[in-house]
C-alpha cells in the first residue's frame, strides 16, 4: 500500500488487514499506520524516499496506490515495483473525463490528456498521468484504474460529509439545496476498498467507475440521515430551489458540498454509469451514522488535507439567503 494511513488508503489497508493479508504499507511517517501492518517509511517523490521502497521485503501480490499529485511519482514507484509486484491498482477519478460529461455516460467517454512523465499540473491531468504511468510499468493486463467519484465515509479529510453533519448538529434552520429528489452519486470508502481487493484479486484490468448507481440516493436522503443522526432538536431543513440558492453568490459543492444545481456540472458529477463495476454499496444512512460515530471520536472536528480548500457555507451567508428564500 502506497500510502495507507489517510482516508481511501487507510480504508484499502484495513480492509487487507480485516481478510488476513499480509500488508506492507510504505509512507511517510506523519500519520500511524493501522495495527497489523509493515511500515516502511519514506518519501516516495525523493531518491532516499525510493531507496527505502527498494529495500523493502518482497514482493508482493499487488500494489495499491492513491497518489493525486505529479504524474512522475507514480512513474518512479510504478517502475520500481513493475517486477516485484504481480498488479498495481491506481485509485483515480472520474475527474479524468473531459468537461462536460454526458448523462450516463460509461468507462468509454473521452479523458483528459495526460503525461505519465509530468509534474503536477492540475487534479484531472494528474490522475490521468497517474493512470498512464501505472499502465507503462505493469502493461495493460496488469494496471487497474479505479475511477472514484465523490467518496465519502469515515476518516474523511475533504470535508464535506462532516461539515453538513456539523451544521445539522449546530441546529436552526437548515439551507437545504434542491431539488430535494435530485440523486447524488458517490461512494462509500469502504466500499470502494474492498472492490478495489476483490478486483486485485480477481486479476482484473483497465477503467472501472466507482460510484453508487443513479437512484441510489437523493440529496433529501443524504440531509436527513445527517438530521437523523447528528441534528439539534431545533434542526430544521429548509429546501430551497437551486436558482435561489445560486442567486444567493453560493458556489454549489465548495460552499454547499455534495449539491450541484441541474446542469452540466451535474450531469458530469451526478450522472454516471458505473455498470461495468458491479459495485455493492450499503445504505447511505449507514455511511453517515458512521461518519458521524467517527466524527465524535474525534470531538467534532475532522482532518483537513492541506492541499484541498476547506468547504462549507458562513452561517451568515446562510442566514442571508434563508432571508430571501
Amino acid at each position: 500500500m502506497l500510502g495507507g494511513t489517510e482516508f481511501v488508503g487507510r480504508a484499502v489497508t484495513e480492509a487487507a488487514l480485516a481478510r488476513g493479508w499480509d500488508v506492507t504499507v510504505f509512507h511517510r511517517g506523519r500519520h500511524p499506520a493501522p495495527a497489523g501492518a509493515r511500515a516502511v517509511h519514506g518519501d516516495r517523490t525523493t531518491a532516499e524516499g525510493l531507496a527505502a521502497l527498494a529495500a523493502a521485503d518482497g514482493p508482493w501480490d499487488a500494489v495499491v496506490d492513491t497518489w493525486s499529485g505529479a504524474p512522475r511519482a507514480v512513474r518512479d514507484a510504478a517502475r520500481l515495483l513493475a517486477g516485484r509486484a504481480g498488479r498495481y491498482a491506481y485509485v483515480s477519478s472520474q475527474s479524468v473525463y473531459r468537461y462536460p460529461g454526458r448523462a450516463g455516460s460509461d468507462e468509454s467517454f473521452p479523458v483528459v490528456d495526460g503525461d505519465p512523465d509530468a509534474d503536477a499540473v492540475a487534479y484531472a491531468e494528474d490522475k490521468r498521468g497517474g493512470e498512464l504511468a501505472a499502465e507503462r510499468a505493469f502493461g495493460a493486463e496488469r494496471a487497474l484504474l479505479v475511477r472514484a467519484g465523490l467518496v465519502l465515509g469515515p476518516y474523511e479529510n475533504v470535508g464535506r460529509l462532516p461539515w453538513w453533519l456539523n451544521r445539522v448538529a449546530r441546529g436552526g434552520p437548515v439551507l437545504a439545496p434542491g431539488p430535494r429528489d435530485a440523486w447524488i452519486q458517490y461512494v462509500d470508502v469502504r466500499d470502494l476498498a474492498e472492490w478495489t481487493l476483490d478486483a486485485v484479486a480477481a486479476g482484473w484490468h483497465g477503467p472501472y467507475n466507482l460510484v453508487c448507481p443513479r437512484g441510489h440516493a437523493t440529496m433529501g436522503d443524504l440531509l436527513e440521515a445527517c438530521v437523523e443522526v447528528a441534528g439539534a432538536p431545533d434542526a430544521e431543513l429548509r429546501w430551497t430551489a437551486p436558482e435561489a440558492v445560486t442567486g444567493a453568490g453560493i458556489e454549489p459543492w465548495r460552499e454547499l458540498p455534495v449539491w450541484l444545481p441541474p446542469g452540466e456540472l451535474y450531469d458530469t458529477l451526478h450522472d454516471t454509469s458505473a455498470a461495468r463495476s458491479g459495485l455493492r454499496c450499503r445504505p447511505l444512512t449507514a455511511t453517515v451514522a458512521d461518519t458521524w460515530d467517527w466524527l465524535r471520536s474525534l470531538g467534532g472536528v475532522a482532518p483537513q488535507r492541506p492541499d484541498r480548500p476547506g468547504v462549507g457555507l458562513a452561517p451568515e451567508k446562510e442566514a442571508v439567503a434563508l432571508g430571501g428564500a
